[in-house]
């Protein structure tokens, strides 16, 4: 069997010392040697077909060069594009992503949690499954850097990314009450998730604000944040007491059409309906979705930079090289853990129509 080459043997070929060879080949180093080294040094690795040892490096430098990524549900169409956004940022600071996915089952979460802890990650970003998670909460007094993005526990604690998704339900509701709709139905997702809470606190402020009443046979919950969910919500909804329809995201909202339409309730003429999070494709469907778009890349993308500054300790550095998210901070305590809420936009399409 042929010998494996070693970082010694890429700095012979290279002609450079091993340390700088070790300096170029490192992502979180960059600038470390000359842009001509580095190059030499890469185009020697190529050539030997040098792969980096992490075990080995993880040995040496006692730091893994790995953060975890804990998500409820891949198949959720909002949660790729946040993926990318942090592994984007991760990549650019020389840090490798370890995936796992939770399918909503607190159980699991816990083992993935555990087992990412045990490979020595230098950091977690947590889409936890629900508003009360124990293993999530076991984060707070852990020295693991934590950050959790979309969905937040009960009590906070620990800092938080997200979509300003109450701004994103006000606009909802009073772009249909600039259509003259004062019957406004909500249909919502779960209410063990935190978004479901956000969206629904906002859109009974919303009402009061525009001084329309809540009826609270108008408002409904999903059991998820499915088509299937939003069926079934939709069919428990009284009769033609509304004439618009919030719903708590863009699957719960093509959901509630399908119900509306096998109800021989037609999209917009008769009932106006609004979705969240613009997922792909909503501007496809018939009718295209008025939605509200939230910021998918630049959350995940956000959340990373936030975990970056809290494993460097504080340096509050942009590792994309880029300036820091434009959101605001939702905290009036300056010693509390950040929350940053990511500035959201109102996309009007043809799923909405003036009241009849």
């Amino acid at each position: 069997m042929p010998r494996r080459p070693t970082l010694r043997d890429v700095a012979t070929r290279a002609g450079v010392h091993q340390a700088t060879a070790s300096r170029a080949l490192n992502p979180a180093l960059p600038g470390r040697v000359t842009a001509a080294t580095a190059e030499r040094v890469r185009a020697a690795a190529r050539e030997l077909g040098y792969v980096p040892d992490p075990t080995a490096r993880s040995l040496r430098t006692r730091r893994s060069g790995v953060v975890g990524v804990v998500v409820p549900d891949l198949a959720n169409p909002v949660l790729p594009p946040i993926v990318r956004g942090i592994e984007r940022v991760l990549w650019s600071a020389g840090l490798a992503c370890l995936l796992a996915d939770t399918d909503n089952d607190p159980e699991r979460e816990a083992v993935h949690v555990a087992e990412l802890r045990a490979r020595r990650c230098e950091g977690l970003i947590v889409a936890t499954a629900a508003r009360t998670s124990p293993t999530v909460s076991d984060l707070l007094g852990a020295e693991l850097p934590a950050v959790l993005v979309t969905r937040e526990i009960d009590g906070g604690g620990l800092p938080f990314v997200a979509a300003d998704d109450a701004a994103g339900t006000a606009a909802a509701v009073a772009h249909l009450v600039a259509l003259g709709h004062q019957r406004i139905a909500h249909v919502t997702g779960p209410l063990d998730l935190s978004t479901t809470m956000t969206r629904l606190e906002a859109f009974r402020a919303a009402l009061v604000s525009a001084s329309l009443p809540l009826v609270e046979s108008l408002v409904v919950h999903g059991d998820a944040f499915t088509t299937a969910a939003g069926e079934r919500a939709a069919e428990r909804l009284p009769g033609r007491a509304f004439t618009a329809i919030v719903a708590g995201n863009d699957m719960i909202a093509l959901g509630v059409i399908a119900a509306l339409r096998r109800a021989g309730v037609r999209c917009p003429e008769d009932v106006s309906v609004t979705g969240h999070n613009d997922m792909p494709l909503v501007d496809r469907v018939d009718p295209p979705l008025t939605t509200v778009a939230i910021p998918q890349d630049e959350i995940g993308a956000a959340a990373a930079r936030l975990l970056l500054e809290r494993i460097d300790g504080g340096g509050g550095a942009d590792a994309s090289g880029g300036a820091a998210p434009a959101g605001r901070a939702d905290t009036a305590d300056a010693d509390a853990p950040p929350r940053v809420l990511l500035p959201t936009r109102l996309i009007v399409r043809a799923s909405t129509a003036p009241a009849r």
